[in-house]
């Protein structure tokens, strides 16, 4: 049996989003994970995408229709994720750092932007809401995203935000590495 750093993720999330929940994949790209919130989620919930890549709306409208599915695709970077949300509504915010699968390297996550969405996304989480953020630290600005994620997500008050890193020993070449956040 094969468990990818995604099956991770996405086992943890299980137990936290259920039927119904507002959810939010911060970083849509190929549309992943925008599916697995909105199988989770269920008909009487709302899963929203956030990209500033046409390509990466496409080809996740495309997944999600393949699979008889809706979500709202925004055009838009993940730092303005406030300006649609209320606050304290959302149950569950997925981000995966990098870049578009396939697409132009020079076109990533930058580390002010997603320190702003992460801020933002905090405000959005009701309590007991889970972020995930899967930190992809290779590339030319992965590690000072990394860093600088990983410096604010220390910083915030353990009386609020219960936080998990987790690493991968076994895997060679800078795997991605998860961070949990729970609102308390």
């Amino acid at each position: 049996m094969r468990v990818t750093i995604t099956d991770w993720i996405h086992k943890v999330l299980e137990s936290f989003v259920k039927e119904g929940d507002l959810c939010i994949d911060a970083t849509m790209g190929k549309g992943g994970d925008t599916l697995f919130l909105c199988e989770l989620a269920g008909a009487s919930g709302k899963v929203s995408a956030f990209d500033v890549q046409e390509a990466a709306l496409a080809a996740t409208r495309e997944k999600l229709d393949r699979h008889r599915l809706s979500a709202q695709l925004i055009l838009d970077g993940h730092e303005h994720m406030a300006d649609y949300f209320r606050e304290g509504t959302i149950s569950c915010i997925m981000f995966n750092l990098g870049y578009l699968p396939g697409g132009d390297h020079h076109l990533t996550t930058r580390p002010e932007t997603t320190i702003q969405a992460i801020k933002e996304g905090l405000k959005l989480l009701k309590t007991g809401g889970i972020m995930s953020i899967c930190i992809y630290s290779g590339g030319d600005s992965g590690f000072e995203e990394r860093d600088q994620v990983l410096a604010y997500l220390e910083k915030l008050d353990d009386r609020q935000y219960f936080i998990s890193r987790q690493d991968f020993m076994n895997k060679g070449n800078h795997p991605p590495m998860p961070v949990f956040l729970i609102k308390l």
